[in-house]
């Protein structure tokens, strides 16, 4: 197999120049958004901002070049070790000295001084091994009870597991609904999925019924105005945030709320604060950019020159999507506060270069589809 194609055509330049907007916004929000905080715990206002730049994006425009011209095709040959790779890395976050707490969750490893989040990378290879597994099986297959659910539902109950023991709640919700997408793209039955869906929300029911700290989030839920000082402080003070930004906003860098009030100003918070910095006009401008980000990649997956392209795809954009909505929703108190990052704009430098990573693919395949 040949690793670089010459008679490739030009790849899909509104996917990427919208990209890249985000991004360069995101960036723009998160100097403004961290600089408190950077300030407080580094004694350098833009501390956040530089670690994302060199830990996040440098990393993530070389992996998104290298995918956008390496033929996506050799990662289907791959697909398995890269999964079990990722997955012997998410097994690290257990052993003491390597892995590390934040907060309550145990998620990221630390390498020679590095931190990294093996999740970020699951996300990723489970993808990618996924799209393989169905590009095999075939429609027919996967549609069978025991060729395609079973097997599907093994690999897939094995890192929810592993991501409930750290735990990460907000991962396992986008891993899993990202690979429903993806598997019911793939040719699932329609009842199989219907009965996953039922099991799926049994199992969230007995997670939050055993975890304390969970119940009490499902309740803010749904009466955030109960311990506005305790349990719901974050989702007040994200209100707070929101709700005085208005139609076009305090000005940018003149959020309150960012000033040691919201918690995760520079993380899974952003959004309040470009909501109270920029106000409704930009806050919806982001969020119809996600949409045309998923409106140029569902018409790459259309023209894909095959299945596993088409699910690498439509998964990427199932990923994006998803994760912006979970993100976005539990700000404005549609969702539960789950501690998901809104991609290519939250502080995370895994998350950042694996999302760049995956859009590279994106691109990639973008320059192979059918005219």
């Amino acid at each position: 197999m040949r690793f670089f194609t010459k008679n490739w055509h030009q790849p899909d330049y509104g996917f990427i120049i919208i990209l890249f907007l985000i991004v360069v916004f995101g960036l723009v929000m998160l100097s403004s958004a961290s600089v408190s905080y950077s300030f407080e715990k580094y004694q350098d206002s833009y501390f956040i901002l530089k670690h994302q730049l060199i830990w996040g994006l440098l990393p993530g425009i070389f992996a998104f070049v290298l995918f956008s011209i390496l033929d996506y095709k050799i990662f289907k040959k791959l697909a398995f070790w890269m999964l079990a790779i990722s997955l012997a890395m998410l097994l690290l976050v257990f052993i003491p000295g390597i892995g590390a707490d934040y907060g309550s969750a145990k998620s990221w490893i630390y390498i020679f001084g590095v931190s990294f989040q093996p999740s970020e990378l699951v996300k990723l290879t489970f993808l990618i091994y996924l799209a393989s597994w169905l590009d095999t099986q075939g429609h027919k297959k996967a549609g069978n009870f025991y060729e395609g659910l079973m097997p599907f539902l093994c690999i897939l109950i094995l890192i929810v597991v592993l991501l409930v023991l750290q735990p990460d709640l907000g991962t396992m919700t986008i891993i899993a609904l990202m690979a429903l997408t993806v598997y019911f793209i793939g040719g699932a039955n329609l009842l199989h999925m219907i009965g996953v869906a039922i099991g799926s929300l049994a199992g969230l029911f007995v997670l939050i019924k055993i975890a304390p700290y969970r119940a009490a989030r499902f309740t803010i839920f749904l009466h955030p105005e109960l311990d506005p000082q305790g349990i719901g402080y974050h989702i007040n003070q994200a209100f707070l945030a929101i709700g005085s930004g208005g139609f076009w906003g305090r000005g940018f860098g003149m959020s309150r709320q960012k000033f040691q009030y919201l918690p995760e100003v520079a993380g899974d918070s952003i959004f309040a604060i470009i909501a109270e910095e920029l106000g409704f006009i930009f806050s919806s401008l982001l969020i119809i950019g996600y949409l045309f980000l998923m409106s140029r990649g569902l018409k790459i997956a259309q023209k894909a020159p095959d299945n596993f392209g088409k699910h690498l795809v439509i998964g990427v954009i199932a990923w994006i999507l998803i994760q912006s909505f979970v993100n976005i929703s539990a700000m404005v108190g549609l969702l539960p506060l789950t501690g998901v990052p809104l991609p290519f704009v939250s502080y995370g430098g895994t998350s950042m270069m694996v999302l760049l990573a995956a859009c590279g693919i994106v691109v990639n395949v973008s320059r192979q589809t059918r005219e």
